[in-house]
């Protein structure tokens, strides 16, 4: 008998490659008899009735997202103040976390709705940005949040805090706090290291940093983490949320981060082994 009942589609929107993989996935749940459930995206390319993202993860108690990294980020964002678990199909690019492959999608899903997975939790962060003690605006992240400057090639300058104590004031073209999921994003790509899921970590990465020895730093996941700007001409900052609703800053504007209160549950095939992930991923041993 399986664990779950009401099972939720998740899928990108305006992609072609998702269909047939998502028309075969409904069909084999409906013919093991789990109630379906639908997304607004999966809704329209299955020709069935969706319900907003709120409503469908409060019913469901299983997600299967069909798609890639990042239709899985939004996902986790959304299903995780419902404790709801998250399964992966991949049909992306890179798949660090969507690791159910479509030619083996019967098989490896028949398994794990029987029981047969293994589970990580995986952390996330809340970010709120305030000018003069007032909230500008707040957000999740499962990747990422970054501090940048949006449309121009030029450095800001900010200052740092962790846990009230002061930590540096440096000029760079911006500012990555990661989670360990984000660590082999763009936290990566900016000189970052890897670091294993299951850690309760937050990395800084300054983004090309004007003075080399600004290094990035691995803070305790209880941390939390202030940043001000400082003083300087009008800069276009921004600060985002796994690249998303982007909040205009200024100069005196601060954002604080911390570990989110709720936890992502990923559920992975038997055998899943994240050193594998990353040796695929990352093409490491593989002659060039």
């Amino acid at each position: 008998m399986s664990l779950f009942s009401t099972i939720g589609l998740f899928t990108k929107p305006n992609d072609t490659r998702v269909d047939k993989t998502l028309q075969q996935l409904h069909e084999d749940l409906n013919q093991q008899g789990f109630q379906v459930l639908c997304d607004q995206n999966a809704g329209l390319i299955l020709g069935l009735p969706s319900m907003a993202t709120g409503e469908l993860a409060r019913r469901i108690d299983l997600a299967i997202v069909v798609g890639g990294d990042g239709t899985l980020l939004g996902a986790g964002r959304l299903l995780a103040a419902y404790n709801v678990p998250i399964i992966g199909v991949n049909l992306g690019r890179l798949g660090f976390l969507v690791d159910v492959s479509p030619d083996e999608m019967q098989t490896q899903l028949a398994a794990m709705l029987q029981g047969q997975y293994q589970e990580e939790q995986r952390l996330m962060l809340h970010a709120e940005a305030e000018r003069d003690g007032e909230l500008l605006g707040s957000g999740d992240a499962f990747n990422d949040v970054v501090l940048h400057v949006r449309g121009e090639i030029r450095m800001i300058e900010f200052t740092t805090w962790v846990d009230g104590h002061f930590v540096n004031t440096q000029r760079a073209d911006g500012l990555i706090i990661t989670t360990p999921t984000g660590s082999t994003a763009y936290a990566l790509s900016s000189g970052g290291p890897i670091m294993h899921p299951a850690l309760q970590a937050i990395t800084l990465v300054p983004i090309c940093p004007h003075t080399l020895s600004d290094r990035p730093l691995v803070l305790n996941g209880h941390s939390t983490v202030e940043i001000e700007l400082c003083e300087q001409r009008d800069i276009p900052a921004r600060v985002s949320f796994d690249g998303h609703n982007n909040i205009a800053l200024e100069s005196g504007d601060r954002v604080r981060i911390r570990a989110h209160s709720e936890k992502v549950r990923l559920l992975h095939p038997q055998g899943y082994d994240y050193y594998r992930i990353l040796r695929e991923k990352l093409h490491w041993g593989v002659q060039l």
